[in-house]
């Protein structure tokens, strides 16, 4: 099945360095979790949701599961752990932050986790880089696909921009 995992971060890492160093590394370490033929897209430089912070590196990872979605969530937390993920305020810093942002074109809804990821549609950091990597893939909910989206994100956003924290 192929799904999208959003990859974020803000802080230095001990071993990999700055954070988007990081997220190349969590991208391998998602294919050696068992996602098969990962395709990371361009890293991008983002300003944070929430309170002042460093910015964030954003990217996200293309790839296929062949098992069920609770069984991939798992495994993105054990990474985030792995590589010092503490949980503690929202939208505080973080060395990585993995998100399941689609399973194939299929909503799942379960104890934990919400696919399509529910601000997707709302979060140019994490719908940019699906569109670059999938451009096709349709919303299942919004009924979309992931361009156009992004067309009608980014035209509201200079209409209308967001307030911090949506």
């Amino acid at each position: 099945m192929p799904v999208v995992i959003g990859l974020g971060g803000n802080r230095w890492h001990g071993r990999h360095g700055r954070p988007e160093a990081v997220l190349r590394a969590a991208a391998e370490a998602l294919a050696d979790a068992g996602l098969e033929a990962v395709r990371l897209s361009r890293i991008r430089t983002t300003a944070p949701l929430g309170p002042r912070q460093r910015r964030f590196a954003n990217a996200a990872a293309l790839g296929v599961w062949r098992g069920e979605p609770l069984a991939l969530l798992v495994r993105l937390k054990a990474i985030e752990r792995a590589f010092g993920r503490r949980r503690n305020r929202r939208w505080g810093p973080r060395v990585l932050d993995l998100d399941l942002l689609a399973f194939a074109e299929e909503v799942v809804r379960a104890p934990g986790l919400a696919v399509p990821h529910p601000g997707l549609s709302l979060r140019p950091f994490a719908l940019q880089p699906l569109a670059e990597l999938w451009p096709g893939w349709r919303h299942p909910v919004l009924n979309l696909p992931a361009r156009a989206l992004l067309i009608r994100l980014m035209k509201r956003r200079a209409i209308d921009p967001l307030p911090p924290g949506s």
